[in-house]
């Protein structure tokens, strides 16, 4: 990948997770997390992967309200970053973050689980 596409990623990023935050509340919404924008080499499309963290509920809602300003937040990032072309951006929802801090309290439990492991005497103590 160029650097160039990487710095359009990351400004991509970083503008959609600003609108995001100005634009949607968090009480109805829940904690939107941009986790990363993969975008079409012509830069017509972008895929937005986003974390959303809060109740079941937030999580539905805040996935229903990312899809129904999907054009309202391209259109503000469209304004806010100058490209030839302002991508048409995709909202995918990403749980690997929960996924792996599931992970981790499986991990943590099972440690807490097993037994202590008894260290062998030393003979030569006697």
């Amino acid at each position: 990948m160029s650097l160039r596409m990487q710095r359009v990623r990351e400004l991509l990023k970083r503008e959609i997770g600003e609108v995001i935050r100005r634009e949607l509340p968090v009480a109805e919404a829940g904690l939107i997390n941009i986790n990363d924008v993969m975008v079409s080499a012509d830069l017509h499309s972008a895929l937005v992967y986003v974390g959303i963290f809060g109740t079941e509920q937030q999580k539905k809602h805040g996935s229903a309200l990312l899809q129904k300003n999907r054009k309202r937040i391209q259109g503000l990032v469209g304004k806010a970053v100058v490209l030839k072309y302002t991508p048409q951006i995709r909202f995918i929802v990403d749980d690997s973050i929960e996924r792996g801090n599931r992970v981790l309290e499986i991990l943590e439990e099972l440690d807490q689980t097993t037994l202590p492991v008894e260290k062998p005497q030393d003979s030569t103590q006697e």
